[in-house]
């Protein structure tokens, strides 16, 4: 009874969807359809893309040692471990829910809190990929433009999310990995 319990609380908001859309289905069928082709849609390109990143994490964190990724990333690894999660969020590939596992294996590996928020804002918004494209639509001065305000806008945001992170939350987040 007591994991039905914790299965229903950790199911909550899915589970309140799924009967607000079972509700909706009484009074629009479009709405209804609609919605189950998208969330197919969404589920179908999460399989594509989990999978290899799956592989990559798995990889990484068999052949990277702990030792290692602390002295490239860790609290002493200063201006190296920046540039490191800036390179490395910005040549990923995948959508931004894709970075959360690289995240929990950085956290576990012992890297700084603020290379890892680094890395995830490197992922959203400086990624190489990304910015080929807008090159390409949009032209070389917006991009210049916008990427010469995101880098600064990354590692300001890093820290600030670093000084705002109590010990006691940084160390539980470390603990729960570890």
């Amino acid at each position: 009874m007591n994991t039905v319990i914790k299965i229903l609380k950790r199911y909550k908001s899915f589970l309140i969807s799924l009967f607000v859309l079972i509700i909706l289905s009484f009074f629009s069928k479009s709405i209804f359809t609609e919605t189950l082709n998208t969330a197919g849609s969404s589920i179908l390109q999460m399989l594509s893309v989990l999978p290899p990143i799956m592989i990559m994490l798995g990889l990484m964190d068999v052949w990277i040692p702990r030792e290692q990724l602390m002295k490239y990333m860790g609290n002493k690894s200063g201006i190296i471990g920046v540039i490191l999660a800036m390179l490395i969020g910005s040549i990923a590939a995948g959508p931004m829910y894709a970075s959360f596992p690289f995240t929990a294996v950085l956290i576990k590996k012992g890297a700084k809190f603020s290379n890892i928020i680094t890395f995830m804002n490197s992922w959203c918004l400086i990624k190489v990929s990304t910015l080929l494209f807008e090159f390409s639509a949009l032209g070389y001065k917006f991009t210049l433009v916008r990427l010469l305000i995101d880098i600064p806008g990354v590692l300001i945001m890093s820290y600030l999310v670093n000084l705002l992170m109590s010990k006691d939350s940084l160390n539980e987040l470390y603990n729960k990995y570890n």
